[in-house]
């Protein structure tokens, strides 16, 4: 069933030649998408592409995945913003993805209140069991947050 002709669908475009950002010892790509339900779709397959294109396979890869999925769903369902930033960079020792929204900053980024068998609310934890390292940046109040990740490569 096509969506309802007044929601925006978040759209992947083609990727651009890759080249390494000046210095940087590995890859970066950043890509915006509306913060819509099909954002988290499009910003896992376009990761998984970047990905691809750098050789990135394996449990990393995987874990990546994972962690751009929950995030851009944090985004988008909990921002109350127009779009989403994603970044993803690999590194030779490790893969690195931030998510940007426009909300009113963050919740907290509490993994404490959440049990296992809750239905919702498991991202974060998910996040913690993944990554070696991640945080939540914003830049004020009022300016919505980043929230970053670092996954050891395989």
């Amino acid at each position: 069933m096509p969506p309802p002709r007044d929601t925006p669908v978040a759209q992947a475009l083609p990727l651009p030649r890759c080249s390494p950002f000046p210095g940087a010892d590995g890859r970066r790509e950043r890509f915006e998408l509306p913060a819509v339900p099909s954002a988290v779709a499009t910003a896992r397959g376009r990761t998984g592409a970047w990905l691809s294109h750098w050789g990135v396979a394996g449990d990393a890869r995987d874990a990546v995945l994972l962690v751009v999925s929950e995030l851009v769903t944090n985004a988008v369902l909990h921002s109350g913003g127009e779009r989403v930033v994603c970044r993803v960079e690999a590194r030779a020792d490790l893969l690195r993805v931030e998510v940007a929204d426009e909300g009113d900053g963050p919740g907290g980024g509490r993994t404490s209140l959440v049990r296992a068998d809750d239905e919702c609310g498991r991202g974060l934890l998910l996040l913690d069991a993944l990554a070696s390292r991640w945080g939540v940046v914003s830049p004020d109040a009022s300016g919505g947050c980043t929230v970053w990740s670092e996954i050891a490569r395989d």
